[in-house]
């Protein structure tokens, strides 16, 4: 049930409410916790939540994915709940621009034993993209990097995912900034214009929303 109030974007949660529920529902184990601390390796605390993150592989899980594409990796806490959930014969290739975020994310992927299900695909994703299209078609594409290229990657999805396959967008309001002036914010807008014509496609309100969209057949 919903009221008026939580229809328009008023949400009853505070730091100790999710503090409890991320420790009952989304625990993290040693592995999970290195990647999550991403300011303790010199990169900034900006990978998704602890809920997202579980969120992500529990879709994955659903879904039977076995190959999948990650655009922004960072430490790798994201890429470490994907790989999970495809199991020994699936394989995530993951896209990261900074050489820095690069190699502390292959450090804690290989910490957690998942080397193997994991290629950390170095450089800017538009350039990498076309050289992953040959492992195609995927099962679901997770987007996490530059929002100013939403777009061309939900286009990119489009063209690579299976019919049936997932496409996943994080901070899809842009933290707020949506519905905006700047150049980001009208390409997020045609982002989600243009999933209409290949996906059935949700916006979850989660902090900074993501898009949960399944390609038509």
């Amino acid at each position: 049930m919903a009221d008026p109030s939580s229809r328009a974007g008023t949400r009853y949660s505070n730091p100790e409410l999710l503090a409890w529920v991320d420790a009952l529902h989304h625990p993290l184990d040693a592995a999970l916790s290195r990647a999550f601390d991403a300011p303790a390796q010199g990169l900034p605390a900006i990978q998704v939540g602890r809920a997202e993150g579980a969120l992500l592989g529990l879709l994955l899980r659903l879904q039977g994915a076995r190959k999948v594409v990650e655009l922004g990796t960072l430490a790798g806490f994201s890429a470490l709940y994907i790989a999970r959930a495809l199991g020994p014969e699936g394989h995530l290739w993951t896209v990261e621009m900074n050489p820095l975020h690069a190699r502390v994310a292959r450090e804690n992927i290989q910490l957690a034993g998942l080397s193997e299900r994991v290629t950390v695909c170095e450089g800017a994703a538009l350039e990498r993209l076309p050289e992953l299209e040959p492992h195609g078609p995927f099962d679901a594409v997770f987007l996490d990097a530059d929002k100013g290229n939403y777009d061309r990657y939900g286009q990119w999805a489009a063209r690579n995912l299976r019919p049936g396959g997932l496409l996943l967008g994080d901070n899809a309001y842009l933290f707020g900034d949506l519905l905006g002036d700047a150049p980001e914010a009208s390409k997020m807008r045609r982002f989600h214009q243009e999933l209409s014509n290949d996906f059935n496609a949700v916006c979850v309100p989660t902090p900074d929303g993501l898009v949960v969209a399944v390609k038509k057949s």
